[in-house]
């Protein structure tokens, strides 16, 4: 794209005095920024109209997800149209940083962990790879929540990131539809004499969509993020508000927002549950009266050609709901009959599974479920129906096998259930995901429909990761092997041949320096935190979950804190232990981890026999601008999980592209890291999910045994109710428990956190001796760098086009 600088600049002082009325000079870092997002955006704007058009007679991928967690937009979009460099020029003429103005835009609060990090991922992909193919979410006014660390307790306040305009965001009110909940089913006749249902008295919400555009990396694909905002039809009763009722006058309208107002509402009550699957159903139906629409609008009415025209993935459980809305739709909406509706689902659908976590397949009380979706509920039960006599068919003695796998069991609704029967497609996001799933969770499935079972692992986008998130590297990268690794990843392995060459080890090790002095001034800055470069910088970043491990992380840092003052003679590295993590609202033992790694950090950064030794930071709001500073910087990369729990993960990938060798277990994908960058240069402990799965089925796990053997890890168990981080002896003891003695009605140390922890520290003090060896070191970096390229998802989407959605490239002209 030819870059008009003069015309920018010009487009730029017009919008400055039409938006703000206002010169460069009384211009604020804020107006700067929404100026230059402007200007943008109407040089994507003509490429984003083609796409549409272009791509409009094709078949179309349409990727639902409760999560888009985009990060910011401007410099990436400027990164992927290649005008970054042209554009801060400009501002620099003009007397501006371009840095400044980057620091004004908030990150767009639309999701929370991995799920949504990597729906932001596929979607700068397929964009990228030139491939039709769109997002569909909720526009959350509050994203989860912004998070405050005081006295060391997390604190959730709203995350106001639309507190002003949103530049990268259209509003298309004349594409709204209206999505329908409770009320009462009723029948007539149709006029071919069928029976047609219809909903009576039902409470109406508004779905406006927003639209965000999709800026694919030096090609004119500009693809589609829409979001839905609620609101009420009719909320504003004037005549109540004119009798002085004022509260009960915004009443339906408050009701239809917090639709939108905050993704992952806490669910520990009836009223939390419905409002997260009124979510879900309302982001779900809008989408799907959305594609019915283009539909109808580019092919007409033969909705047996639905499937030819579009693919719907459903990222995790959340938009399962899709697929008897679809069916009420088709039905009730367009008077299709039951089998012919069918058809078109079971050809439409296709499922990613993200976990083997009870916890996390979605099951619905079924009165929540049928009082919010009468009519949704009806369908979900005949699909169960006749599900349960072609399994009665099928496996006509195993009672048992029938009850286990009815979609409706027990007063709940399977929602996996329900997508693995409707969907032709079901995959796992890891070899070792998609193994357990097929033989353990999901074994009864596999062997039912073997054929809708694949695998594909999950991936992250180079764009932002590595061109945008750390640009010396990127650059240093360029100068070695050339362009052309930005759009296929797999051209990293010509890094790998200088993995003996002295100078570029030392280059590489001079970047991470730089970046990790960049780190701390950023968080001397933010957090008043001054963090010492020459240390090891041991990072931890992930949602925060106890099979994720977070506690064993911080049990090991008490133990060394315990080694360096009890042992005189014990002189590590320096190490600085780096945490960010949100934890849900509602999950209470996950928040007192957080305020545990706080209590612990303040303990020790405050005791001056081991300052220069070891230091313990929480970084406070975990987002995504903020982990393109940590990726960059991190020397360890903490991939710590139970064996067996974590899907996949993502963030190891990050770390890998970024340098910094793995410290975890065989799960998820660190299986595939080691397999791809050598077991040599990443640091692995731990039972493995074939050991966990043998304990858990024999039920021979006796966590007392580790503590017994091992005086130092009872001590650290013990210090979190001795009284040496809390006075009170009490505040830590639920965390004792889990691990000492059960809670919940569950096992003690249900996560395999005191099995795991000698070999631990075994991996810890590995990496820090090979740490010492600095040219060693920067060869595993380079290693990891170099065997990236598996990780890239370019590869992933074209698995998933390859196996899944069968899509055609549309190259806009």
């Amino acid at each position: 794209m030819k870059f008009d600088s003069q015309a920018f600049k010009i487009n730029l002082a017009e919008r400055l005095k039409k938006q703000y009325g206002k010169d460069i000079s009384q211009a604020t870092k804020h107006d700067l920024y929404d100026a230059v997002s402007a200007s943008a955006m109407e040089i994507i704007m003509e490429n984003w109209m083609a796409t549409r058009r272009e791509q409009q007679p094709v078949k179309q991928l349409s990727y639902l997800s409760a999560e888009f967690l985009m990060g910011r937009a401007m410099s990436n979009n400027l990164i992927n149209t290649l005008i970054k460099d042209d554009v801060t020029a400009v501002l620099k003429e003009m007397g501006v940083s371009y840095s400044d103005i980057e620091d004004q835009e908030p990150d767009a609060a639309l999701g929370n962990g991995g799920l949504g990090r990597l729906a932001a991922c596929f979607l700068d992909s397929l964009a990228t790879l030139d491939y039709p193919g769109n997002g569909y979410g909720i526009r959350y006014e509050y994203g989860m929540f912004e998070q405050h660390i005081e006295n060391g307790y997390q604190v959730e306040y709203p995350d106001n990131w639309l507190i002003h305009r949103d530049p990268w965001e259209i509003k298309r009110t004349d594409q709204a539809v209206n999505v329908q909940f409770y009320g009462n089913v009723n029948v007539r006749k149709g006029p071919n004499g069928a029976d047609q249902f219809f909903v009576e008295n039902a409470e109406s919400v508004t779905a406006t969509p927003y639209d965000m555009p999709i800026v694919g990396y030096d090609t004119k694909t500009v693809n589609t993020l829409r979001l839905w905002e609620a609101s009420s039809p009719n909320g504003f009763d004037l005549q109540l508000f004119n009798d002085m009722h004022y509260n009960r006058a915004v009443e339906r309208q408050n009701s239809a927002e917090n639709v939108s107002r905050v993704l992952y509402p806490n669910d520990a009550g009836p009223s939390g549950k419905a409002l997260r699957l009124k979510q879900q159903y309302f982001f779900s139906s809008a989408s799907l009266q959305d594609l019915l629409r283009k539909f109808i609008a580019n092919h007409g009415t033969n909705f047996a050609d639905f499937p030819k025209y579009n693919v719907i993935q459903l990222n995790d459980t959340h938009p399962v709901v899709a697929i008897p809305e679809l069916m009420r739709l088709l039905m009730d909406e367009h008077g299709v009959g039951w089998d012919d509706a069918w058809a078109i689902v079971t050809k439409t659908f296709a499922y990613t599974n993200h976990t083997i976590l009870a916890e996390a397949l979605e099951k619905w009380p079924i009165d929540i479920f049928q009082g919010l979706l009468p009519r949704i509920y009806q369908i979900v039960e005949e699909i169960n129906r006749r599900f349960i006599i072609s399994l009665r068919e099928k496996y006509p003695e195993d009672y048992e096998k029938q009850n286990r796998m009815s979609i409706i069991q027990n007063g709940k609704i399977y929602m996996a259930w329900l997508a693995i029967h409707a969907g032709f497609s079901v995959n796992g996001v890891a070899a070792l995901h998609t193994e357990l799933l097929k033989t353990q969770e999901l074994k009864d499935w596999a062997e039912l429909y073997p054929e809708k079972f694949n695998n594909k692992t999950n991936g992250v986008t180079q764009r932002r990761w590595l061109l945008l998130a750390n640009p010396r590297l990127a650059e240093f990268i360029t100068d070695k092997i050339g362009h052309g690794w930005e759009k296929d990843l797999s051209q990293l392995k010509k890094f790998e041949k200088f993995a003996d060459d002295k100078a570029v080890l030392k280059k590489l090790l001079e970047i991470k320096q730089e970046n990790k002095v960049e780190l701390a001034d950023y968080l001397k800055e933010t957090q008043n935190e001054f963090l010492d470069p020459d240390a090891i910088f041991d990072v931890q970043i992930k949602r925060l979950h106890e099979y994720k491990r977070q506690l064993m992380n911080i049990l090991h840092i008490m133990y060394e804190y315990n080694r360096i003052l009890d042992d005189s003679n014990y002189d590590p590295p320096a190490k600085v232990y780096i945490f960010g993590a949100k934890a849900a609202s509602g999950y209470r033992r996950a928040k007192m981890i957080i305020k545990l790694i706080n209590t612990v950090a303040e303990r020790i950064n405050n005791d001056r026999r081991v300052r220069g030794k070891l230091r313990v930071l929480f970084v406070e709001n975990y987002r995504v601008s903020v982990a393109e500073k940590l990726f960059p910087a991190a020397d360890l990369s903490e991939q710590i999980s139970t064996a067996g729990l974590e899907a996949s993960g993502t963030g190891n990938m990050k770390f890998m592209l970024n340098g910094a060798p793995t410290i975890g277990t065989l799960d998820g994908a660190n299986i595939e890291i080691v397999e791809e960058a050598g077991k040599e240069n990443e640091f692995i402990f731990g039972l493995s999910a074939a050991e966990i799965h043998e304990i858990e089925t024999a039920h021979t796990y006796n966590p007392q045994k580790y503590l017994d053997r091992n005086p130092a890890l009872a001590k650290v168990v013990n210090q979190l109710i001795d009284g040496t981080y809390d006075p009170t002896h009490q505040l830590f003891k639920e965390l004792y428990d889990s691990l000492v003695h059960g809670v919940d009605g569950n096992r003690p140390d249900v996560y395999y956190v005191l099995a795991d922890f000698d070999d631990y520290c075994r991996a810890q003090e590995e990496a820090s001796n090979a740490y010492k060896d600095r040219m060693a070191w920067a060869k595993k970096m380079i290693m990891n760098i170099s065997n990236s390229g598996k990780f890239s998802s370019d590869r992933t989407i074209e698995d998933y086009v390859d196996d899944i959605w069968k899509l055609q490239k549309v190259v806009v002209k």
